[in-house]
């Protein structure tokens, strides 16, 4: 499958109390790998808002294997699984110097006609043999 990868520093305004990077960021993480991977299909937020659906996320799942702490250089590996009836993209996020895993994750968008918000039992046509040509 397609996938893509972005390297993240943990930053000083992202630890919690215990100093080490709080749940909630890890959110802003996935969605700097789901970007550059969308980015690599050419079907990032500016194309999927010309094309007229809309993608929101139904579904997100953290799985918090060991925390990432301050100055942390981290890999957060993107990749698409699923494409022909909702975009599925699952997530390792490793730091960079020993490999280890640090996070796993998945999200789930659908496709929502934008006109008239109603849900897509499948991906666009044009989306599918995009992500075809990439296989």
């Amino acid at each position: 499958m397609i996938s893509a990868e972005v390297e993240i520093v943990a930053q000083f305004y992202e630890l919690d109390p215990m100093q080490v990077v709080w749940h909630g960021n890890y959110a802003k993480f996935l969605e700097r790998a789901r970007c550059a991977l969308l980015d690599k299909i050419g079907y990032n937020y500016p194309e999927m808002n010309q094309s007229g659906f809309l993608w929101p996320i139904v579904d997100m799942q953290i799985k918090y294997v060991r925390p990432i702490r301050y100055a942390q250089a981290i890999l957060v590996l993107a990749t698409l699984v699923e494409y022909e009836n909702r975009l599925k993209i699952s997530y390792r996020c490793h730091d960079k110097i020993t490999g280890e895993v640090l996070t796993k994750a998945h999200t789930t968008q659908v496709a929502v006609d934008a006109a008239t918000g109603e849900l897509c039992l499948e991906s666009p046509a044009f989306l599918i043999d995009k992500i075809r040509s990439f296989l």
